[in-house]
């Protein structure tokens, strides 16, 4: 068996203000902490792949045209920009394109495999025509359209269970019948208008473990059965644990763990191939999101039985 893991060095490589909330390093920090521990670059069961930039016509046929002009040529207004929160710079709209591909790739390597992670991605905030919530262009919506292209991929699932409601990827999707969004996100949290997903579970702050674990486990299985998805891109976003600044629930790392474990093995009982990627995570220590991230991949190669 082979676990794909996607990455590129670019996904770090973004100055930001100090104290910015936005754990840039984040991504450069997993994939050091997966070489130190799992020895990813030798190890004979893991494959590392670097994408390339997704296109910005391909962009643009999801997202409105005159938005991706104005915000690649830095000539969006300021609020515009201050409701993603990213301060404008050639550096940003380079990464957000590289990311995107990456979750693109992750989807093309999960129809080979049977399951990949992409160590980033699960910007669910971006609408058609403007970004939001650190998000320029939405990667989910844009890797499920390009997974409906591939051979025997008629219905695509989303599962997003960032620990905020995946509002851009509903609203983009809300007229495409093949793809499913089922969104799994603490009901008093950004952002504050949620539109509906096709599968919406809304839960209460401070939901502890056990509670997130029952009310996700007695739906998943419902869902894969009456969807039938051919393929799934699942955002395992670990803003759900209990010290996360901008989460508001009481998960602690071994329910990251089951969480990531459920989804992958129901799926993998179904046949069903699956696309990840590690999503949101907020600390001001970016090194504290390391091994939370890590429990993706960790519940992978379990699943794999790849030791």
């Amino acid at each position: 068996m082979t676990l794909p893991l996607v990455y590129h060095p670019i996904y770090s490589e973004l100055d930001l203000p100090p104290a910015h909330r936005y754990p840039i390093s984040k991504y450069r920090r997993l994939y050091q902490y997966l070489q130190d521990t799992l020895n990813i670059e030798q190890h004979p069961a893991i494959r590392l792949f670097q994408p390339e930039p997704i296109s910005v016509d391909e962009i643009k046929a999801l997202h409105d045209p005159d938005y991706i002009d104005a915000l690649f040529s830095n000539a969006l207004p300021a609020a515009k920009m201050r409701r993603i929160g990213f301060p404008w710079s050639e550096q940003l709209i380079t990464r957000t394109c590289m990311s995107s591909g990456g979750t693109k790739l992750t989807v093309d390597l999960a129809h080979q495999y049977g399951l990949s992670i992409h160590l980033s991605g699960g910007y669910h905030h971006a609408h058609k025509d403007f970004g939001s919530g650190f998000c320029l262009v939405n990667d989910l919506a844009l890797a499920a359209k390009h997974a409906l292209t591939l051979p025997g991929v008629d219905t695509v699932m989303i599962i997003d269970c960032d620990v905020h409601h995946g509002d851009g990827t509903a609203t983009i999707l809300a007229d495409e019948p093949n793809v499913i969004t089922f969104s799994v996100h603490c009901e008093k949290n950004f952002p504050a208008r949620k539109p509906d997903s096709t599968l919406d579970l809304a839960l209460p702050i401070n939901t502890t473990t056990e509670e997130y674990l029952n009310a996700f486990e007695g739906l998943l299985p419902l869902a894969l059965a009456q969807y039938q998805p051919d393929l799934v891109i699942y955002d395992a976003g670990v803003d759900i644990h209990q010290d996360d600044e901008l989460g508001y629930f009481n998960v602690c790392v071994e329910g990251i763990y089951q969480r990531d474990h459920l989804v992958l093995s129901r799926c993998r009982e179904a046949g069903i191939p699956v696309a990840a990627v590690v999503g949101g995570g907020y600390r001001h220590d970016h090194q504290l999101l390391v091994n939370l991230h890590a429990q993706l991949i960790y519940s992978a190669m379990n699943i794999l039985e790849l030791g």
